[in-house]
């Protein structure tokens, strides 16, 4: 099978998948209440929702950031905003369904399993610690949505919404799917009998120490563990991959650093690591006893509806790269003494929430161009604008500047 074939047959296998956990994602963003949710957030309850609301919430490396991060800010406790953001980025009813082509529902439904367990001990572990006075709001009651929430819901929203999620993880979705097509392109046959001979701990630190750093979302992390697999790796060592890749990244460790403190970040990493390596052996346990083999589900996928999904999802990522270059030509850098300014902002959660703050302040007066970065919630505004006039305008449209 030559290199474009095997990305076509990657992306046939996995797009009509990704395709309903888009929708999935719509309807759980329509139907959750969150401003309740968010106000529930603390304790041993709190860590355990926290944990239940994140399991199947579709948020990629980049978009779990600034939503975990909202919970702490609005009064979440620090075991359930940690509990959060381990247990989110691993799972995901896209990244579920996309497993359980490529890998089979046990394995699918293991992960998931694993995820949360992973993301209560570490929830737990670090409300162990007493928490402080000042990270509960007392003002805060569990009153009804306000009418922005409302709009939120409306089914108008689902569309939009599953289209976002594709838009916050395409380029690492067409990283996958590049890195899997090499990795089944190349005989890897004596690499992997070398590194399978030292044991199945050593293969599992290894895929560890390039996972921990690594910038991957749940469902482009897949294909690249099924190229794994293929090329002779047991499915143990993917596992590892697709916990620990998804849960860490440098953004989410500097983050979790930033807002949480050193010992919380320390317990997120304790817990991703000796989490994922004992779901692998548990799980290679049960492989040796309930299969035969570890083989993954990949097979030439020829059926209509496949390849038109592929078709829908290579029409949306090429609209993707269309508008961010456009984005591109609009923003001017600004150059050495030229007047701008960087905000910060909480409340974003979405590349819509990105888009409508783009329009919004690239609508003021005296503003020449504005870029917003969702993973580190601030927006490069260039310009001779009135700052305060702008931070109120941001306010009104329900964010917070700062």
């Amino acid at each position: 099978m030559s290199f474009l074939a095997s990305i076509w047959s990657t992306l046939c296998e996995l797009s009509p998948w990704l395709l309903l956990g888009m929708f999935f994602s719509g309807l759980l963003h329509v139907v959750l209440p969150k401003k309740f949710v968010r106000q529930s957030l603390r304790g041993l309850p709190g860590v355990l929702k926290s944990v239940a609301i994140g399991v199947p919430l579709p948020l990629c490396s980049c978009g779990v950031i600034p939503a975990g991060i909202g919970l702490k800010k609005d009064g979440a406790s620090d075991g359930a905003t940690v509990g959060f953001l381990i247990s989110t980025p691993q799972t995901g009813v896209d990244s579920m369904l996309v497993s359980a082509t490529f890998f089979g529902w046990p394995f699918a439904i293991f992960k998931l399993a694993a995820a949360a367990v992973m993301g209560i001990v570490g929830g737990v572990w670090i409300d162990r610690k007493p928490i402080e006075a000042a990270t509960i709001d007392d003002s805060i009651s569990p009153s009804p949505a306000p009418h922005t929430d409302e709009q939120r819901r409306c089914w108008s929203r689902l569309l939009p919404h599953a289209i976002d999620m594709l838009r916050s993880i395409w380029v690492w979705l067409v990283i996958g799917i590049f890195v899997s097509a090499a990795i089944n392109q190349f005989n890897t046959a004596p690499l992997t009998a070398e590194i399978n001979h030292w044991g199945l701990l050593p293969a599992m630190l290894l895929v560890l120490v390039f996972s921990i750093p690594l910038y991957v979302c749940a469902t482009a992390s897949v294909p690249i563990a099924a190229a794994l697999v293929n090329s002779g790796f047991p499915p143990a060592v993917a596992l590892v991959f697709l916990m620990a890749g998804p849960a860490t990244n440098v953004a989410t460790m500097g983050a979790i650093r930033s807002n949480l403190g050193t010992r919380s970040l320390l317990i997120y990493l304790v817990t991703i690591i000796v989490g994922s390596l004992s779901a692998a052996y548990l799980f290679d346990a049960l492989t040796l006893v309930t299969t035969a083999t570890g083989t993954v589900h990949i097979h030439n996928v020829t059926a209509w509806w496949a390849q038109l999904s592929a078709m829908i999802v290579l029409g949306l990522i090429g609209y993707f790269v269309f508008e961010n270059l456009i984005k591109c030509r609009r923003f001017k850098a600004p150059q050495e003494n030229a007047l701008h300014q960087t905000i910060s902002i909480d409340g974003m959660s979405c590349g819509n929430c990105v888009r409508k703050l783009e329009t919004l302040i690239q609508n003021q007066t005296g503003v020449e161009s504005v870029y917003v970065n969702l993973a580190d919630g601030q927006a490069t505004v260039v310009g001779d604008f009135d700052l305060e006039q702008l931070k109120k305008t941001i306010t009104a449209s329900g964010f917070v500047p700062h």
